[in-house]
């Protein structure tokens, strides 16, 4: 819950700030001197920059009865390389459903380059707009500027108009390539009424509102005769505009970029007087029944399934409690069945489903659930938003935020989520990206839940023996019990590629000239266990006067996950960790030690979030050393993101450093 109050702001009522600053920008004529710009300090390193970036939505009557909304847009930008080409490229989203398109108009994209001295326009022809049907609702306009080139500017601008009330055009301040002034300006009318969603990291450089009073004209020629009605009403001027506001690129760590970019976004609640008063919001639970009786989601799930019969009888022959029955039932879905996409509703019946024995994630999930209540066990669907999907409000129940369902069972008193979709995956367990924070159960409660990085533990531990040998020959043995989910990424590589490349990869990891003998991965196939890797190894040390040796070999952190100096919005780790590694060193004969790395332990804050210990000692012929690197909590604030990258840097650097062997004299 804390990123999402982190993330999202509701914005129920916006207050004026700052309302003596001049609000009203002006695009002025392009001049050579602007072409010649090769960089801005906003960011010296920008590929391309918006100079500008304005749009206003406005509400009117129309001659259907109704209302419609005017959004228009302009916009400014200098590609400055080529590596900045991309934002030529323009898309334009146009929503449809029926009969019913939204209107694109005023189209002109106008590219400027100095040629010579003189700028020179080139202007984008009608035939250089392509339409791209996206979807059942979706229409997408294309069109790429002309004659672009490293330093040139580009200016578009068109509207749209749309009867769709509810998709009021949310606005984004934010994206890729930084923007020197992004501005959005709504009136919006008193009855009807929209609630407002922010998001990012960026402050309002200005964030106004004015009421004034409006006369709205509709026409209604339903009938015979058109009829005309006037009132007035309210309307409130919403003024947004950030900037010099610094362009966001994904780094490691990021569940999706778009959960951070600044933006808002509207989502009609209801209508009011003089229109009829009308709530346009459901309540969760109102959702969730509606999604419960829908033929494409969750009518079937308690009747009509007979068919479902003998298999189950078979399945379930001889098992006596209902962690053993779920347990079956699951597996059989697991590995008899393919998916075929995401999604929260049906591709399919659930009939045609088990007939086929493939579907997308929603068709197999519910599938399980039917499966599991015609067994007699407790079953419910949730549905979630995945991390690279974004996050969802607990606030507002809006379908479109979810693309993910998973079963919920209560087997012998305890709750378990599973996912019958991702073969090798075992009972009991989401794969991290289902960890994205809000979800929901489908039942007649709604009840919400918390998928939370920070509730799932990945542990792993690896130890090291090494002894010397004759003629320089240095012997070794490496036992390592994988933590759950890098057992889950190597049962997938060895299914993909085989043990032999998986541990051919081993070998170039160890950093060193190594020979691997008898190999071997252990729990491969039983998915609800971790797997173990088991080598023994060789290395030629060729009896040198001095060894250098890392001790942790191929085990540590060899460079820094964290880059950048800085960063703009969190890190979202997909799980917390705890990380131990063991090695056991025998010195051999003939050599002292000469250098040995001194222990430390360190932890990340107070709050002991994150520790890193190195613990090495020295006894007679034996060198032991001990490293482990815990990580508490998976999600850090930008503002601790300075700490965490120091934490990092201090462990790349000490599980760099070596032992130093030297020969007797």
């Amino acid at each position: 819950m804390r990123k999402l109050i982190a993330c999202f702001v509701l914005l129920l009522f916006m207050t004026t700030a700052s309302a003596q600053k001049n609000s009203a920008y002006k695009f002025q004529k392009i001049t050579a001197e602007d072409l010649k710009r090769k960089h801005y300090t906003v960011d010296s390193q920008a590929h391309a920059v918006y100079i500008a970036d304005v749009g206003s939505s406005q509400i009117n009557g129309n001659m259907k009865g109704g209302f419609t909304i005017e959004f228009r847009r302009r916009a400014r930008v200098h590609i400055l390389n080529k590596n900045g080409n991309d934002e030529a490229n323009v898309t334009i989203p146009l929503f449809t459903a029926g009969s019913s398109t939204e209107k694109l108009s005023d189209l002109k994209a106008t590219t400027y380059n100095l040629e010579n001295g003189e700028i020179k326009e080139s202007k984008l022809q009608k035939e250089g707009i392509f339409t791209d049907k996206y979807s059942k609702n979706l229409i997408l306009k294309k069109f790429t500027f002309p004659h672009v080139r490293e330093g040139s500017i580009v200016d578009f601008e068109y509207t749209i108009e749309s009867d769709f009330i509810s998709n009021l055009q949310p606005w984004t301040f934010q994206g890729e390539s930084p923007r020197l002034w992004s501005e959005y300006n709504v009136a919006l009318p008193e009855f009807l009424h929209y609630v407002f969603l922010s998001q990012g990291y960026v402050a309002y450089h200005l964030n106004d509102q004015k009421d004034r009073q409006e006369k709205f004209t509709i026409m209604d020629g339903s009938g015979i005769y058109n009829e005309k009605y006037d009132f007035n009403a309210k309307v409130t001027d919403y003024k947004w505009v950030m900037k010099d506001v610094p362009g966001l690129k994904e780094e490691n760590f990021t569940s999706s970029i778009k959960n951070y970019v600044a933006k808002i976004e509207f989502q009609l609640a209801a209508l009011r007087k003089p229109l009829t008063y009308r709530t346009m919001m459901s309540t969760w639970p109102e959702l969730s029944q509606e999604l419960l009786s829908s033929e494409d989601f969750g009518s079937t799930l308690n009747s009509g399934n007979s068919y479902l019969d003998e298999t189950l009888e078979s399945l379930l022959a001889g098992a006596s409690t209902e962690t053993e029955k779920a347990l079956r039932i699951y597996q059989y879905v697991r590995d008899n069945f393919t998916t075929q996409g995401a999604g929260i509703y049906l591709s399919e019946t659930l009939r045609n489903t088990f007939k086929t024995k493939k579907g997308n994630v929603a068709s197999i999930n519910l599938l399980l659930i039917a499966m599991l209540r015609s067994a007699k066990i407790h079953a419910e669907p949730v549905i979630l938003s995945t991390r690279e999907h974004g996050y969802t409000s607990p606030l507002y129940p809006v379908l479109s935020k979810f693309n993910y369902l998973v079963t919920r069972v209560n087997v012998d008193g305890k709750y378990l989520l599973l996912d019958a979709t991702e073969s090798r995956l075992g009972f009991g367990r989401l794969l991290p990206e289902c960890y994205n924070g809000h979800a929901r159960i489908v039942n007649e409660e709604a009840t919400a839940i918390d998928l939370m990085a920070d509730s799932v533990k990945e542990r792993k531990v690896t130890a090291v023996m090494l002894n010397a040998a004759a003629d320089g020959k240095w012997l070794g043995t490496v036992n390592q019990l994988q933590g759950y989910y890098e057992s889950y990424k190597t049962r997938n590589q060895v299914r993909e590629k085989g043990e032999e490349e998986f541990f051919k990869q081993v070998k170039k990891d160890f950093g060193l000239d190594v020979t691997l003998q008898n190999p071997r991965i252990d729990s491969l196939n039983q998915y609800e266990e971790p797997v173990a890797v088991r080598y023994a190894f060789s290395l030629d040390m060729n009896n040198e006067d001095i060894i250098y040796l890392n001790p942790v070999f191929g085990e540590g952190y060899h460079e820094n996950p964290f880059k950048s100096a800085e960063r703009l919005y969190p890190v979202e780790m997909p799980f917390t960790s705890d990380e131990t590694y063991v090695a056991t060193i025998n010195i051999p004969e003939g050599y002292v030690v000469d250098e040995l790395p001194k222990s430390m332990k360190v932890k990340l804050n107070e709050e002991e979030e994150g520790i890193f210990e190195y613990l090495v000692s020295h006894s007679g012929n034996t060198i032991s050393m001990r490293t482990r690197v815990v990580l508490r909590k998976a999600f850090f604030s930008p503002e601790e993101y300075g700490l965490l990258r120091e934490f990092f840097n201090m462990i790349v650097a000490k599980q760099k450093e070596q032992i130093v062997l030297k020969k007797k004299k």
